[in-house]
């Protein structure tokens, strides 16, 4: 969050933030924008396909083509410069200056609509990619300045799922009402009231202060763009979450693009099942979203990433297995689908690709705008919205190319499911926190049920020295992801280079140590690297017994912290694990990893005591406070 935000945050539930004014006037703002721009884009759609206003011409997909390359055009030409106005400006007053720039918009559509105009409906079409390109990064760049941190996955879900929602609902009604006979009324009406709410819902948004007051804007549509993306590129873990978010949006494309087709030819459907695959899809992408805060327990969870991935490229490859070989009817209504043979398969698949999608794109959203800097955060969602819209483009390029060289619809959603689990490698090869993150949230959503008491005492920013028995091999998985910082881990070297685990701890930037007399230069180095963590301000995570417990009872604490908080007198925090003991991970029965697992699925407990001043910490006094949290209820 922002230094100088002037809205005051207390953290809430993910639905009790749609009863917050921080929140809930930009929710309802986002979400009758995206609704507006869909029902307007499909009433055009509906025109083309009904052959209302290109009468007598046989170039109708042609107009659909160019009417979705004008919608996606001002992206590249207008992003750069949309994401240095979101940085330069205060914020809230863009969102109200863009929905009035939209109620003009939609006033030059109903002109259109009415005279029926195709090159004044196409002209309203690039105005309304202009005004999406200009909402963009304001949209997602104020999420940081009226949420706290561990609000933003909640928060981003909630926006994935009232854009997904409204997309769904206003491509029906843009299509339902424009295939009415007298649509044009109806869908006219539909988009100035929703256009005028828009705007009335976005004067309640709370002010957003300016994140770089001083940045020199400059307009230069293909310089700028070039520079925003270098200058993006720079930020690694940025810049692959970008690719990530927008090799998704390849992927959604891809799919949403041959629905129509597919639902029609392969599946032997009406327009009806068409709609019943978008609703699944989209439905899926809901929920995916706000299960997110859930799976993520209000932290910016990475961990979610290669499990939608994961998802995406299973359930791709079963749409491909549960596409039926022959069309199971003939222009089929929905109910008529749903009664057929192998149709639930099928619409369980597409459900399941939008599920584990929200479960892929909210945790990057998040990512980035944790990690971007206040002040470049805008520039940096254009640049994401920049590379969205030329994923897009090549998804239309990569269907078109599979279509001429004659695969079907199931082998161009095959290709699509293969290359996703390439590309997913790839990205968690450049950025294995990704997978570390991913292995660690497996762990304690499936081996184990972790309750956890006194969270709240690891302050949410700062230096701090958290210390905590040593019951199993796994003690440092379950700490890091219980607790919603990074947390940078001491341990026995030993451990540390064990396979597997050493990616995991390397990936976590853990500090290696030997005993004095083991390797005296390790055990220097080891001390040197955690102050150096706690003077950047890290949380740094020791377990001062030394070693793991062979009894089951806390050993001694070892002196080795006192000459750590000597040099860095930060707070400490008391931390005490329980239920590991007799683990597949602890040394109870014999050693580690090498005998009948026991104690799988089962519940362990994270208590966390109140933080100590350095300056009163005694060995005495930190081995009794751990050891009596240790003794409370699990």
């Amino acid at each position: 969050m922002s230094q100088d935000q002037s809205v005051e945050t207390t953290e809430v539930r993910q639905f009790e933030l749609l009863k917050q004014r921080r929140f809930a006037p930009y929710f309802v703002t986002q979400l009758l924008g995206a609704f507006n721009d869909n029902v307007y884009k499909n009433a055009l759609i509906a025109l083309i396909a009904f052959n209302v206003v290109t009468a007598g011409t046989d170039d109708d997909g042609l107009l659909i083509n160019l009417a979705a390359g004008l919608f996606i055009l001002p992206f590249f030409l207008f992003s750069a410069l949309s994401g240095q106005i979101a940085d330069k400006y205060e914020k809230a007053t863009l969102i109200r200056y863009v929905k009035l720039a939209e109620i003009i918009i939609m006033i030059c559509g109903v002109i259109a609509l009415s005279v029926q105009s195709m090159s004044l409906l196409l002209g309203v079409l690039f105005l309304m990619g202009t005004q999406s390109a200009f909402f963009g990064p304001v949209k997602y760049g104020i999420l940081p300045q009226h949420l706290h941190e561990s609000e933003l996955t909640a928060g981003n879900g909630l926006v994935e799922l009232g854009t997904f929602l409204a997309i769904l609902a206003g491509t029906i009604v843009g299509t339902q009402l424009m295939s009415a006979s007298d649509g044009v009324f109806p869908v006219s009406l539909v988009l100035l009231l929703v256009a005028v709410a828009g705007y009335l819902a976005s004067r309640q948004i709370p002010h957003a202060p300016a994140s770089a007051p001083d940045l020199q804007v400059r307009f230069n549509p293909l310089s700028e763009t070039l520079k925003l993306v270098r200058h993006t590129a720079g930020q690694r873990v940025i810049f692959q979450s970008i690719l990530a978010i927008s090799w998704f949006w390849l992927l959604g494309a891809s799919y949403l693009a041959q629905f129509p087709v597919y639902a029609r030819d392969v599946l032997g459907g009406s327009v009806d099942v068409f709609t019943l695959l978008l609703a699944a899809f989209s439905i899926g992408i809901a929920l995916g979203s706000i299960l997110c805060e859930k799976l993520s327990h209000g932290r910016v969870e990475i961990g979610l990433v290669p499990f939608g991935a994961m998802g995406l490229s299973v359930f791709g490859l079963d749409l491909v297995f549960a596409t039926p070989d022959a069309p199971l009817g003939v222009d089929l209504s929905a109910v008529e689908f749903v009664l057929a043979g192998g149709a639930w398969r099928v619409l369980l698949d597409v459900f399941l690709i939008g599920l584990f999608g929200g479960f892929y794109i909210v945790p990057l959203y998040a990512l980035i705008q944790k990690t971007s800097a206040p002040e470049s955060l805008s520039r940096a969602i254009a640049c994401n919205n920049i590379l969205n819209a030329l994923f897009m483009v090549l998804s239309a390029v990569f269907a078109l190319l599979m279509l001429a060289i004659g695969a079907s619809i199931a082998q161009l959603f095959l290709a699509l499911a293969v290359l996703n689990a390439l590309v997913a490698l790839y990205i968690f090869r450049q950025v294995p926190e990704f997978f570390m993150r991913f292995l660690i949230w497996l762990l304690i959503h499936t081996l184990y049920r972790v309750r956890k008491h006194g969270m709240q005492n690891i302050p949410d920013s700062g230096a701090v020295l958290v210390v905590a028995n040593h019951v199993s091999f796994v003690d440092a998985l379950i700490l890091g992801g219980c607790i919603r910082r990074p947390v940078r881990f001491v341990m026995y070297y030993k451990i540390y280079q064990l396979p597997v685990m050493n990616f995991i701890f390397r990936t976590a930037r853990a500090i290696p140590i030997a005993g004095r007399r083991e390797d005296p230069a390790m055990y220097e180095a080891a001390f040197s690297r955690m102050h150096e963590a706690l003077n950047a301000g890290d949380v740094l995570c020791i377990f001062p017994e030394g070693q793991i417990t062979s009894d089951g009872e806390m050993n001694e604490f070892r002196p080795g912290i006192l000459r750590v908080l000597e040099q860095s007198p930060v707070p400490v925090v008391p931390i005490a694990l329980q239920g590991l003991w007799g683990s597949l991970f602890s040394r109870k029965g014999g050693p580690a990893f090498f005998k009948r697992p026991r104690r799988l699925f089962a519940r362990i407990g994270l208590n966390v005591g109140a933080a100590l001043p350095a300056e009163s910490v005694t060995l005495e006094t930190l081995h009794e406070q751990v050891h009596t949290l240790r003794g409370k209820r699990l």
